[in-house]
């Protein structure tokens, strides 16, 4: 009988039969699979991507500061030349009037046409008058239809001889034909015929513009008919005078 070996005293070594096979080697237990790991989410665990800069949108201009509106400059109105002073060379006899309305009879021939304009230049003609001292009483107003009948009533006063001098006062307006031009010609040229017919001043007091604004910016032209007017009756008179002495 086989003595026992110390081997045989190995905590765990198993007793093999003599002439028996050798057990093979157990064999490992098969490591337990790993969890899988959950993939990262696309990007996860990178360092974060920085957003793309944005180019900051330029600054709108300063919007500019509202400028005042320039007034256009007032354009003076082409007029006639001024009187002024008009001196006469020494040595010589001269004959000049003054618009003086003293003792004088005046008669007043005004159209209605365009009557809101032709009664202002009434009112005013008068104003002048009674400012160079006509009397009321001595003044005699015809008004008549319009302008192309103001020379007819013209001559028939003056022919009358009891007036020293006569305003006539119309307004004449163009329009789309030719009308204003016939009778802004046929009142001009007929009131001075009656002034050369009956040789008594008329003077010319009507207006002929291009539009109602003009004709309201010139209404102030009855006073300088009516001073018109007093001035060529007073030369009339000193004439009269200077020829009764010779």
């Amino acid at each position: 009988m086989a003595e026992p070996s110390d081997r045989d005293d190995w905590p765990g070594a198993e007793r093999i039969a003599p002439g028996a096979p050798a057990a093979a080697p157990a064999a490992e237990p098969e490591a337990a699979p790993e969890p899988a790991r959950p993939e990262p989410a696309p990007g996860a665990g990178a360092a974060p991507l920085a957003p793309p800069e944005v180019a900051p949108e330029p600054e709108a201009p300063p919007e500019p500061e509202a400028q005042p509106e320039a007034q256009p400059e007032p354009v003076a109105p082409l007029e006639h030349a001024g009187g002024g002073v008009f001196q006469v060379p020494d040595g010589y006899t001269t004959l000049e009037g003054e618009p003086f309305g003293r003792r004088r009879s005046v008669g007043v021939v005004v159209a209605r046409f365009n009557r809101d304009i032709t009664k202002a230049m009434l009112e005013t003609a008068l104003d002048a008058l009674a400012s160079a001292g006509v009397q009321k009483d001595a003044i005699t107003i015809v008004p008549v239809p319009g302008a192309f009948e103001l020379p007819l009533a013209a001559m028939a006063l003056a022919k009358t001889r009891r007036y020293a001098c006569i305003v006539a006062l119309g307004c004449v307006i163009r329009g789309e034909t030719s009308h204003f031009d016939f009778v802004a010609g046929e009142a001009a040229s007929g009131l001075q015929l009656a002034a050369i017919e009956t040789g008594v001043p008329v003077s010319f007091g009507v207006l002929t513009c291009e539009t109602r604004e003009q004709a309201e910016a010139r209404i102030e032209r009855a006073a300088e008919a009516a001073r018109t007017a007093l001035e060529m009756a007073d030369v009339f008179a000193q004439l009269r005078a200077v020829a009764a002495t010779r």
